[in-house]
């Protein structure tokens, strides 16, 4: 896939250079003409083309500042009003990730949204622990977090 990456930017600088034009506009004409030839070449050969990871990976970025949103919200709310109706508690998720990276991506951004802190994975890497603000609805945690970080973290390493 890197491979593709570095093909689809030599072609870019391919093209400036035809064009003896060396500005942002030729470079994204160029870029553009390579992504196409890239995608026409890859197809011959049944590789995945690079850009569907980029795209899951856009996806997931996208996903976690909704869920970042969201969760500044209600946490605001719960600050904000007169009586904090909250029921603090710790919730164990069952987790598909596999690697380091795949789990430490999933514990920053558990983290990093308001609301929610990764505490530690178990002995054997199948449940993470998390903290949450409101654990009432310990089922709709669970899913919740499979089907948004989870889901979207075992897309782009797992493409």
């Amino acid at each position: 896939m890197a491979f593709q990456l570095l093909i689809n930017v030599v072609l870019a600088i391919v093209w400036m250079l035809f064009q003896n034009s060396f500005t942002i506009v030729d470079f994204v004409v160029g870029y553009t003409i390579g992504f196409f030839v890239v995608l026409v070449l890859i197809r011959f050969k049944g590789y995945e083309f690079y850009f569907a990871r980029v795209w899951s990976l856009i996806k997931l970025i996208l996903i976690f500042m909704k869920e970042l949103a969201i969760a500044n919200v209600s946490v605001m709310k719960t600050a904000l009003s007169p009586k904090m109706d909250v029921a603090p508690g710790i919730v164990a998720v069952p987790t598909r990730l596999e690697t380091e990276t795949e789990k430490t991506m999933f514990a920053v951004m558990m983290t990093l949204t308001p609301g929610t802190l990764s505490i530690e994975f178990s002995l054997d890497s199948n449940v993470i622990f998390v903290h949450a603000l409101d654990a009432r609805n310990r089922d709709e945690i669970i899913h919740s977090v499979q089907n948004t970080f989870e889901r979207g973290i075992l897309e782009v390493t797992r493409r």
